[in-house]
């Protein structure tokens, strides 16, 4: 289940993905978020973690045909937003810069040759540390005294190391983040409340289809979601979560919170 916020600290949003693709999608974005992250500081400890991060991405993207799957998508969402051309509720000049995005992402797509990531499976000595980091504890020096090496250049050096090897699957960034852009706000919130911690919803012939749900709760009530989904149904159980005794506990109170059903 992905994790967001609406930066202010008062909404925690929960997502909940209902397919493998829309799960790659945001573990992907995940992920790319973290690389971003640790590779700001100017810390050596930083941008070990970014690297493996970056050995993270490697892995999540190999699994699937991601490029043309995305791209398709993309082309997909492209065409159903020319139909909307000229209707008056919608913005011409939002439009357009919708389709430009989505025309620009979808070509750097397709111009992205060989497997993702491939350029990367090249370097012998990254392919080196990605085994290693495979271990626990495998990047202390004694193991990878290259690495430790590495580790000890300036940070700046590090740091256009680490862009230069991100670059390539930039691409797959920009279009996954049109792709759940475009997810997230495809329908708009309810407004719910589980009983004594309970919400169940029928989905077989009411309608609904859904690629991902997003539950989203202040972020002072001190309750988590559990999400269980099939094509029939949909329920949450909200948990306390664990404490100074160690375990999830049962939520027993009325949870008010929002619902939104996605779908591309």
């Amino acid at each position: 289940m992905g994790i967001s916020s609406n930066g202010s600290g008062d909404v925690i949003t929960y997502e909940y993905p209902f397919n493998e693709r829309i799960r790659i999608l945001l573990r992907l974005e995940s992920l790319f978020d973290k690389i971003a992250h640790f590779s700001a500081p100017d810390g050596a400890a930083e941008h070990h973690v970014a690297l493996r991060t970056l050995f993270e991405i490697l892995d999540v993207a190999g699994r699937s045909d991601l490029k043309m799957d995305m791209a398709q998508e993309l082309e997909r969402q492209r065409q159903i937003l020319l139909s909307y051309r000229h209707a008056p509720e919608i913005s011409d000049s939002a439009l357009s810069g919708t389709l430009y995005e989505i025309e620009q992402a979808s070509a750097a797509l397709l111009d992205l040759h060989g497997k993702f990531g491939q350029s990367l499976r090249d370097n012998d000595w990254l392919m080196s540390v990605k085994g290693r980091a495979a271990i626990p504890g495998g990047l202390c020096e004694f193991d990878l005294p290259a690495f430790h090496y590495w580790l000890h250049q300036p940070p700046e050096f590090r740091r256009a190391a680490l862009a230069g090897w991100t670059k390539p699957m930039l691409p797959v960034l920009e279009a996954l983040s049109i792709i759940l852009r475009l997810l997230r706000s495809a329908n708009s919130p309810e407004r719910l409340q589980a009983a004594q911690g309970q919400y169940q919803r029928m989905l077989c012939g009411k309608g609904i289809v859904a690629q991902m749900a997003r539950i989203r709760l202040p972020s002072e009530v001190n309750v988590v979601p559990e999400v269980s989904a099939n094509r029939f149904a949909f329920s949450i159980r909200f948990t306390h979560p664990p404490g100074t005794e160690n375990r999830a506990r049962l939520c027993e109170q009325n949870v008010d919170f929002d619902l939104t059903f996605c779908n591309l």
